[in-house]
């Protein structure tokens, strides 16, 4: 059974889902960091958790600003989430932890691991952009001097984060592969965190580009064992992202192949597979002699 409680940071509180034995539970720590965008939630990650939660500690926070967490009225900063995240799994682990997480929010947790590597034990991460990397902008769905607008760039979030028909059409352009596998409470789990009070500050913060920077710089840093998943249909950041990404540092990174007709995220959209490959991931890390890469 799961259970919600709050930790919190220096920025403000944070919710997160959690398995009620997770102190009981008798391998390392598993924390499952949902990406941006408007309506982002732990409920993202809400169809793999589970198949973890009998034999690690589970978390699965609600980032700030976003979800059930704080919602800060702020314009927000990369460092504002780094220090976050890092407040975060001190809170909740005394241990290093596995960190599983998608998108901008899996560029920023690899940023972590290059500053605090003594924090992880291993890196999971589903399709991770700054979403400025190799000097390139990544795909937008609103021009710049359009979100860039004050008071157009609260409309523009009202109009397409709290509609339901905005958020399912968004869902079926940009995030799915296949629109039949939009469940009805996939697009409430949406739209109730992008309704809450003040919801928009960190989508607007994200949207405007505030918080862009390029992975590429610091992925040949990183000195925690990491895997790369990717749906081979993913909007925003290509397939072939990951393998530039993954060719920057060899010794550390390693690269699945993607993941046939799957979107951005995959573990929404095809959560068995990515299931699948986090546990191969985690039993490839317990039986590694000299923790090689050999996934």
């Amino acid at each position: 059974m799961f259970v919600t409680r709050f930790a919190a940071t220096s920025l403000g509180s944070m919710a997160y889902v959690t398995s009620e034995d997770a102190i009981e539970a008798p391998r390392s720590p598993l924390i499952f960091f949902h990406g941006f965008g408007g309506g982002a939630s732990s409920y993202e990650w809400s169809k793999v958790y589970p198949a973890f939660a009998t034999a690690h500690p589970v978390f699965a926070p609600d980032l700030l600003g976003w979800g059930r967490s704080q919602h800060p009225q702020r314009d927000y900063t990369s460092e504002d989430y780094l220090v976050s995240l890092e407040d975060f799994i001190r809170a909740v682990s005394d241990v290093p932890v596995t960190a599983i997480a998608s998108s901008f929010t899996a560029a920023l947790i690899i940023r972590l691991a290059v500053l605090r590597p003594e924090l992880f034990d291993s890196i999971f991460l589903v399709c991770p952009s700054g979403f400025r990397d190799f000097g390139q902008a990544a795909e937008r769905r609103i021009p710049a001097p359009i979100i860039n607008t004050p008071g157009l760039d609260r409309a523009i979030y009202a109009l397409g984060a709290t509609n339901e028909l905005a958020v399912r059409s968004f869902l079926e352009r940009f995030i799915f592969a296949d629109r039949d596998r939009i469940s009805p409470d996939i697009v409430n789990a949406y739209l109730t965190s992008a309704r809450k009070p003040n919801a928009d500050y960190a989508a607007l913060s994200f949207l405007r580009g505030d918080l862009y920077f390029d992975l590429a710089q610091y992925v040949p840093d990183l000195s925690v064992p990491t895997a790369l998943v990717w749906g081979d249909l993913a909007r925003f950041t290509p397939p072939e992202i990951g393998q530039k990404l993954a060719n920057l540092n060899r010794d550390r990174v390693y690269l699945y192949p993607s993941i046939p007709d799957a979107g951005i995220f995959p573990h929404l959209e095809l959560p068995a597979i990515v299931t699948g490959l986090l546990a191969r991931w985690l039993q490839s890390l317990c039986s590694m002699p000299g923790r090689s890469l050999e996934a």
